[in-house]
């Protein structure tokens, strides 16, 4: 998982565990962590990364536009391409968030994860009948060797 990467979402990952990010990462290693936290701290390290690949072809653009550049350097398909590129880091960045956000809103309140459920063992008192399907006519029968 990415701890040293940032994301949009770690305000809202610290205000539904109630614990820092990298707090969050050593808790989800454990083997009492819960199912939801290691989702969660999946779906932030996609997250993390595709907010990084978005910075990315963002600078490279700014980079390649900067005024005291020579203008002779302009090249209309590389920026198609990282128009592009662009594009899909956006539109992954936004199913991430938008996952994640889902994730965060559809989980139980703290206290209600805190409370281990119980079940109830049901007893079986009366024994199964038979079954009346008959079984296939070759069912258990060996193959015949062939020669």
């Amino acid at each position: 998982m990415s701890r040293d990467k940032a994301s949009t979402m770690d305000g809202d990952l610290q205000k539904v565990f109630g614990n820092p990010v990298p707090e969050l990462c050593e808790a989800a290693v454990g083997h009492d962590a819960s199912p939801a936290l290691a989702r969660a701290l999946e779906l932030r390290s996609f997250l993390a990364l595709t907010e990084e690949q978005v910075a990315r072809v963002r600078d490279r653009v700014h980079a390649d536009m900067d005024p005291d550049r020579d203008m002779g350097e302009l090249s209309a398909d590389k920026l198609r391409f990282d128009a592009q590129w662009l594009e899909a880091a956006l539109d992954a960045r936004d199913g991430y968030r938008a996952a994640l956000g889902e994730l965060l809103r559809t989980m139980p309140a703290p206290d209600q994860r805190a409370r281990p459920v119980r079940t109830a063992q049901l007893k079986i008192t009366a024994p199964l009948p038979p079954s009346a399907a008959p079984a296939p006519p070759r069912a258990g029968a060996a193959r015949a060797r062939r020669p």
